[in-house]
């Protein structure tokens, strides 16, 4: 399988795809040199909003502007000319965690989850709480906490959420009501071996498969319905952090990497860490919500 470069973008944590059809635009973000990115591949283009503070996701808003959850809070962003407004200051301490993963269910809902990052020291790991947020409502704690939340997914009718567990190398499903935006029934669905890296970001295809990059593996992985291993696709590079369907047909799927804390000598071994991938894996992916305003 042919693996190109879209974009050789040297990002510290690339993170977040998002494919936006109507702007044939994909959005990504940079976690650590903190910004949010658009790439238009037909014209190549790119535009950039820095970031005041570590970005740890983003859905962009029906009525334009982007929601960016920063180690400092969730913010909306005025993508004409880059200022920030406070939403929601963060539930944690930010000096010990940041906000770590996000994405919109199908009502529009925006869930996101945490990462204990502390920026001085070596405290001992906590588990932070996975929230959700809506313009009516606020931030809201969900039942379930990890030490790193990432994978988050929907399936084809919005009724089973996947979520993973990145530190305990396991990858879990949810019962989802829609309506409500209620997790319950949470069970396993799928772990990874030791030294297959941890589950990363991930997406959902057509079929029901669920793709999970694979960040310290090198790839990504196709998992069926049941949680069985389909197929693992090789990278260039070892920290591969999330993949999204993209284009016109929904058949292209682009991968963001990562180059954080590795040493020159990695670096000089991997040239590529940190740009942006593409590859057409044979299947149809599903296009992620916006948030509702």
């Amino acid at each position: 399988m042919q693996i190109g470069v879209a974009l050789d973008a040297h990002a510290t944590i690339g993170e977040s795809p998002t494919w936006v059809a109507n702007e044939a635009a994909l959005y990504w973000i940079d976690v650590k040199a903190p910004a949010l990115h658009r790439y238009i591949p037909e014209t190549e283009a790119i535009s950039s909003w820095p970031l005041t503070s570590d970005i740890g996701g983003f859905a962009l808003l029906e009525g334009g502007g982007a929601l960016v959850a920063l180690r400092e809070g969730l913010h909306r962003l005025d993508l004409e000319n880059g200022g920030l407004t406070l939403l929601a200051p963060p539930p944690f301490d930010p000096a010990l965690f940041r906000f770590n993963e996000a994405a919109c269910d199908t009502q529009g809902r925006f869930w996101v989850g945490v990462m204990f990052d502390p920026l001085d020291g070596d405290p001992p790991a906590q588990a932070g709480c996975l929230h959700s947020f809506t313009q009516a409502g606020g931030l809201r704690p969900e039942p379930d906490a990890a030490e790193l939340h990432n994978g988050m997914a929907w399936s084809a009718d919005g009724h089973t959420f996947y979520l993973s567990h990145s530190n305990a190398l396991e990858i879990f499903a949810f019962d989802y009501e829609v309506a409500s935006g209620t997790l319950s029934n949470r069970r396993l669905f799928a772990t990874i071996g030791e030294g297959l890296g941890i589950p990363d970001g991930a997406a959902i295809d057509t079929d029901g498969g669920y793709w999970c990059a694979l960040h310290g593996g090198g790839r990504l992985r196709r998992f069926r319905a049941d949680g069985s291993v389909d197929r693992d696709i090789h990278l260039p590079v070892s920290q591969p952090t999330m993949c999204a369907f993209a284009g016109r047909n929904l058949d292209t799927l682009f991968v963001t990497s990562a180059s954080d804390k590795m040493s020159e000598a990695e670096k000089h071994r991997e040239p590529l860490a940190g740009a942006l991938f593409r590859l057409k894996p044979g299947e149809q992916g599903i296009e992620r919500s916006l948030m509702a305003q």
